[in-house]
């Protein structure tokens, strides 16, 4: 199953009681605080991430109906997501200049692939915005650092992520529409080879950095600087449909 596949498949769950539903589902709660912190800081503490995704779990056993077409699990994963990125930002450990830093790379890689013609590199990226190789490199691993839901906000707004995004009871309802999901899709497959896989292993086989690294035989500071580039680049492409979709 490819990735894009994955965005949209959700399968239904036969009906359990809230505290049967939290039961079997708290280790999940650990499962994803882990795989965030191979992205994050020191300063973030495992218990304070899983103390957050607790309250996530709680409010999806409370609010989970299994008519709405999604398993519990894929549900209650947003919402845990969800409500460790909301204790996360209270932080406010992310500089600024790293956001704009962001949008610039995403901007720059839109224009070399508009006046090109074909996928980006990343010395022909470095050029456009006036850096070193190593600059620009260095900017990467930044700006993942400082997305850390860098695919999942890719939605109709370009701001805010999936789990911010979502409202109601239906998890479908925080993703983008389907013309959006189905542009997202298309764009994921005409990544580049390897940050494809990238994407696909950290976010479907759920792989951390080091353990792509060590797929793919380079460093966990290249996986960072791929999968960062992945994102913009996807934020660059999916940028013409936003304005379309305006319109």
């Amino acid at each position: 199953m490819t990735l894009a596949k994955h965005l949209g498949i959700y399968q239904q769950s036969d009906a359990k009681s809230p505290s049967r539903l939290i039961e079997e589902h708290a280790p999940l709660v650990k499962k994803i605080a882990l795989h965030l912190m191979a992205r994050l800081p020191a300063s973030v503490q495992l218990e304070d991430l899983m103390q957050a995704g607790m309250i996530g779990l709680l409010e999806s056993a409370q609010r989970y109906s299994s008519t709405k077409g999604a398993t519990f699990e894929t549900y209650a994963g947003i919402r845990i997501r969800g409500a460790m990125v909301d204790e996360i930002r209270k932080g406010d450990w992310v500089p600024r200049s790293v956001h704009r830093n962001a949008r610039r790379i995403s901007q720059a890689i839109k224009a070399v692939e508009d006046r090109l013609g074909r996928e980006a590199q990343d010395l022909e990226v470095a050029q456009e915005l006036g850096m070193e190789l190593s600059e620009y490199h260095a900017s990467l691993s930044d700006a993942n650092s400082g997305r850390l839901f860098s695919l999942d906000e890719l939605n109709e707004s370009g701001e805010l992520p999936i789990e911010e995004a979502e409202t109601s009871d239906n998890p479908l309802d925080g993703l983008a529409s389907d013309a959006f999901r189905r542009n997202l899709a298309e764009a994921i497959e005409d990544l580049p080879e390897r940050e494809k896989l990238v994407l696909s292993l950290y976010y479907q086989e759920e792989l951390n950095l080091k353990e792509i690294g060590a797929v793919l035989g380079v460093s966990e500071s290249r996986v960072s600087q791929i999968h960062s580039q992945a994102a913009l680049r996807l934020r660059g492409r999916l940028a013409d449909w936003r304005r379309d979709a305006d319109d």
